[in-house]
């Protein structure tokens, strides 16, 4: 099985775990965890294997973290190393709904690798843009 991990610092990546829920329906393959302020890398660590337990050596894993870089992304490659998963597990980091649900898409769709990573940047970078509002005199009052 593919899993999707969405991992990140405070409560984003239940969060937006809950919203796909909401969309698409449950899925067994979607598990997320985070890094809520005050706990440590250990205990984040500690945390993350019982989450992704259900992994096993035959699975593959997406991480979609949000900040490169960042403790929660980089510790969920260490415990996925540890975890001999590594070699199995695509990284991308800038943690958005847009991504999240382009992700399962590419899942649900069996397609490669390669096709996954080039779809997920793309829909994440078409999902940034600036909303313009063009309003008459009329409409500034309904506002």
């Amino acid at each position: 099985m593919r899993y999707v991990l969405l991992v990140s610092h405070g409560t984003m990546a239940p969060g937006v775990h809950s919203v796909l829920r909401m969309l698409l329906g449950e899925r067994d393959n979607v598990l997320s965890y985070s890094m809520e302020d005050g706990v440590s890398a250990d205990a984040f660590m500690e945390g993350l294997k019982n989450v992704i337990a259900p992994i096993g050596e035959e699975d593959s894993v997406v991480v979609l973290g949000d900040i490169v870089g960042g403790s929660p992304l980089t510790n969920t490659l260490n415990v996925l190393t540890q975890k001999g998963l590594l070699a199995k597990t695509i990284a991308l980091g800038g943690l958005s709904l847009p991504m999240a649900i382009s992700t399962l898409m590419a899942v649900d769709d069996g397609v490669d690798d390669e096709a996954l990573v080039e779809n997920v940047i793309q829909e994440a970078r078409d999902g940034v843009r600036q909303v313009v509002l063009e309003l008459s005199d009329d409409e500034d009052e309904d506002l």
